[in-house]
């Protein structure tokens, strides 16, 4: 005789109830179903009150002639996540924007010194066009402004530009953005991440060029980045260009393949004579 153990007969036993309950609530009115319009009204109302909880919605319902529970009023609450965004997400703003946004960053290099020295970056999201790039020991507001007024001339000034929060855009930045007719978007705090086309490019810098080198000042390090602006605009491909330079290159088919180096040899640009 085969012995049925006490924890299948616990859960035979609870599957029978359950099922005798769904029985008796179809065929002798048992809980009432709640209806689409009454689950529709729980979550407006959770979605248009952020501080109302499940027993302040239902005290609402019960004023407004709905008898339910509690509990129930809980279940179909809007849950954290569910309302919907109050405008486009960052992603979105970008995609929408992206031929008028350019993006600035600062990031430091020491020399051999062991002085550290700040390079400011500015690149154009479209096709990841750097902009402008220069190098100082001391940066300050001014600096940035005149920086931007000299990396955008009048005509050719974007519509948005990306930063980050640091303090050092003070208000002589925003003063210089609002007189040239560009929109300041700063970033949210802690979200690098929404700066990432100035973050990916400092890191392109730092492994395809100043990781490499041996800075010995504020004049040296100038001159290796400007090489390396013209490298990285007129021969260096991008997967997101469809293998293509931010200045666009023409394709070669005739003549024989030569090779130019470039900052030394730490990269060669390959032509056809």
């Amino acid at each position: 005789m085969t012995l049925i153990q006490p924890e299948t007969l616990v859960r035979w036993h609870r599957a029978g109830f359950r099922r005798y309950w769904r029985w008796k609530s179809r065929n002798l009115g048992g809980r009432p179903p709640i209806s689409g319009e009454l689950r529709a009204l729980i979550r407006r109302m959770s979605l248009e009150n952020a501080l109302w909880g499940a027993p302040h919605i239902h005290g609402e319902l019960l004023k407004l002639g709905f008898v339910v529970a509690q509990s129930t009023v809980a279940k179909y609450m809007a849950k954290k996540g569910d309302d919907p965004p109050a405008g486009q997400s960052w992603s979105t703003f970008l995609r929408n924007h992206m031929p008028h946004i350019a993006a600035i960053d600062l990031f430091v290099v020491p020399t051999i010194g062991f002085r550290l020295l700040y390079a400011l970056v500015i690149v154009r999201l479209a096709r990841r066009e750097l902009v402008w790039i220069n190098v100082t020991a001391h940066p300050t507001a001014e600096w940035i402004a005149q920086q931007i007024t000299e990396a955008f001339p009048w005509d050719e000034a974007p519509r948005y530009l990306i930063r980050d929060r640091d303090a050092i855009y003070g208000s002589v930045v925003t003063r210089r953005l609002r007189a040239m007719g560009i929109r300041d978007k700063p970033i949210s705090a802690g979200s690098p991440w929404q700066n990432g086309f100035a973050e990916r490019l400092i890191g392109t810098v730092r492994r395809e060029c100043v990781d490499h080198l041996i800075v010995l000042g504020e004049a040296h390090l100038r001159e290796v980045l400007i090489k390396f602006v013209t490298y990285y605009n007129e021969c260096r491909i991008h997967r997101s260009l469809n293998k293509d330079a931010p200045f666009h290159r023409a394709i070669e088919r005739l003549g024989a393949i030569t090779s130019r180096p470039v900052l030394g040899g730490l990269h060669h640009q390959y032509c056809r004579a």
